[in-house]
């Protein structure tokens, strides 16, 4: 494998199930863990929710890029997911719910269903690799300031 569409990273092992995962190309990490530390407490993302949270990254910057292009004058946005894994090994998700919240001035709806559409359908690669159903809905609020 290898040539400009390869993607490396890695994940170094720390101590019990916390690893280090690392992008090779980009040298930004996340602490990811399995399970909670000797003292009981959280100590990284879990690996299927550091999966939710990519997918909602990368529609969500798919979608904030497209509203600009758009000049919808969004103050403020987030991407809320949800997934429901299948009852038996490797438990996969089989359906996955993303929700996207925009605030703004005077945002268009229809111009926020059409962003979506496009991430989901043909932008986002995280999308393109799950083998879920990807269920999307979306919430405009007003900003008032």
């Amino acid at each position: 494998m290898g040539g400009e569409s390869t993607i490396r990273a890695e994940a170094r092992w720390v101590e019990g199930l916390q690893f280090v995962g690392r992008g090779l190309g980009s040298g930004g990490s996340l602490l990811v863990a399995g399970s909670s530390g000797s003292d009981g407490q959280v100590c990284g993302i879990r690996p299927m929710e550091a999966l939710l949270a990519s997918l909602a990254s990368c529609s969500g910057m798919d979608v904030i890029s497209i509203l600009q292009k758009m000049k919808q004058r969004v103050t403020g946005f987030r991407v809320e997911a949800e997934g429901q894994r299948a009852d038996e090994h490797p438990r996969r998700y089989e359906q996955i719910a993303l929700t996207y919240v925009v605030r703004g001035h005077e945002v268009e709806e229809a111009k926020v269903e059409r962003a979506i559409e496009l991430s989901l359908e043909k932008y986002c690669g995280v999308t393109g690799s799950l083998n879920a159903e990807i269920r999307s809905a979306y919430r405009v609020e007003a900003d008032e300031r």
